[in-house]
């Protein structure tokens, strides 16, 4: 069985932890980047099956890394995370 790797890009120890902590118990390998120029650096230099971003995060925000991902021609699933009410 291939494990699936997942980029988690957020910048809250605590929610990283808990969704991290959530995906290992369900068999994926999980890997954290606290700011979106970690998360970029990251993601442009390993493959990962998904990246999971938090929109509001320090360096590069969660919309400018995805389009980042996007301009890259990078195909990989993303999901966006926010806090935000509307």
């Amino acid at each position: 069985m291939n494990t699936q790797r997942i980029l988690l890009v957020e910048d809250e120890p605590k929610v990283s932890a808990f969704i991290k902590k959530g995906l290992e118990e369900n068999f994926f390998e999980v890997e954290i980047a606290p700011d979106g120029k970690l998360g970029k650096s990251m993601v442009l230099s390993k493959n990962y099956d998904l990246v999971i971003l938090d929109i509001n995060i320090p360096e590069i925000n969660g919309l400018q890394l995805c389009k980042i991902i996007r301009e890259n021609n990078h195909n990989i699933p993303i999901m966006m995370l926010t806090a935000l009410g509307g």
